[in-house]
């Protein structure tokens, strides 16, 4: 597969595992791409040039997101794959699934799993692994957190708390604590020490969707689900105070599905990145909650998740026409642009 080419037009072509770019069918139909055969349902950063996806084919793929290329698919969940994620720079990945289990992965190991992670009574909606990948936190909408020793597999703790149905996990870097969003429409700071709440910020008007941490460890952001207009905004909140939420970035028409933090670039101010079920992704400036850009994956679908790969790649997993390859260009005037699908 040759270099990402810069101006492929996301309206006209695609990668293909043949090493060529051909053309797409009309827009929201059917097709088959590298890593998935179906709806992609969640998309991770690896390493650098390389990302995790699950899809609702039931397999998690490992690709270059520079060549579009699928480099290992592996197979093992009895249903979709909700979640993935990796530890930063890790051979390790893991996936969690509407089969109720976690399993992980080796990436230069054998296409079945290394490790099982059984116990939820429902699917599991959250997924996070801590800096140095010893440790595994899940959630399910069974109401349950778990935490796990990810090289024997033993269940380290589980605490229940009644109506929080998880949606999503991420782990603070640095620190023993895991963010958490539910659809009781809280955002809840666990402990993984003894895991237990050590904090809950104050309930929203609808259900959290996601949520990420900025890379000191300094704030946090959840997503809201919504509809036409209403909710489908993105919160930023401090993880040093936890006095409540610091500012709004609402624009969304639908659903916020994803929402992450850009990595600090050098032509690009404190920003994060928001998708929806609307087909946008939408760039805002983290401070003063401004939308830089917009743009509309005509075609695509409802948007599941988002990974930022660098200070000016975004990948974005949707529901019709596999994971999309964003480049935003900083400057006088941000912009946010397609560069390949795969």
């Amino acid at each position: 597969m040759g270099k990402l080419q810069s101006k492929i037009s996301f309206h006209t072509t695609k990668y293909r595992a043949d090493s060529s770019v051909g053309q797409t069918g009309p827009a929201g139909a059917s097709r088959q791409h590298n890593a998935h055969t179906d709806a992609v349902t969640s998309v991770a950063a690896l390493k650098p040039d390389l990302c995790v996806s699950g899809g609702r084919d039931k397999s998690v793929a490992v690709s270059s997101w520079r060549s579009g290329a699928a480099l290992r698919h592996f197979t093992g969940h009895k249903h979709e794959v909700t979640k993935v994620t990796s530890a930063l720079d890790s051979n390790r990945v893991f996936s969690a699934s509407r089969d109720k289990t976690v399993m992980m992965w080796e990436l230069h190991g054998a296409s079945g799993p290394s490790q099982h992670f059984p116990g939820h009574d429902l699917v599991v909606t959250g997924l996070a692994v801590s800096p140095d990948a010893s440790q595994l936190c899940t959630g399910s909408r069974d109401n349950t957190v778990c935490k796990w020793d990810t090289e024997t597999g033993e269940c380290l703790g589980r605490a229940a708390i009644s109506r929080n149905l998880v949606t999503h996990l991420c782990w603070v870097p640095g620190e023993p604590y895991v963010i958490q969003t539910s659809e009781d429409k809280t955002t809840r700071v666990w402990d993984s020490r003894e895991l237990q709440v050590a904090h809950t910020f104050p309930a929203k008007q609808h259900i959290q969707t996601c949520c990420d941490v900025s890379q000191d460890g300094r704030y946090c952001l959840s997503s809201s689900s919504g509809s036409a207009g209403h909710g489908a905004e993105a919160t930023l909140w401090d993880l040093r105070q936890t006095r409540g939420r610091v500012c709004e970035y609402k624009g969304h028409f639908q659903t916020t599905t994803s929402c992450v933090f850009l990595p600090w670039g050098p032509t690009l101010a404190p920003s994060i990145a928001t998708s929806s079920s609307d087909s946008t992704v939408k760039v805002w400036d983290q401070g003063t909650a401004a939308c830089l850009a917009t743009l509309c994956l005509e075609g695509s679908g409802p948007l599941a998740s988002l990974a930022a790969c660098d200070s000016s790649t975004l990948l974005c997993a949707s529901s019709n026409s596999g994971i999309h390859v964003l480049r935003v260009r900083g400057g006088a005037e941000l912009a946010l642009e397609e560069v390949a699908a795969f």
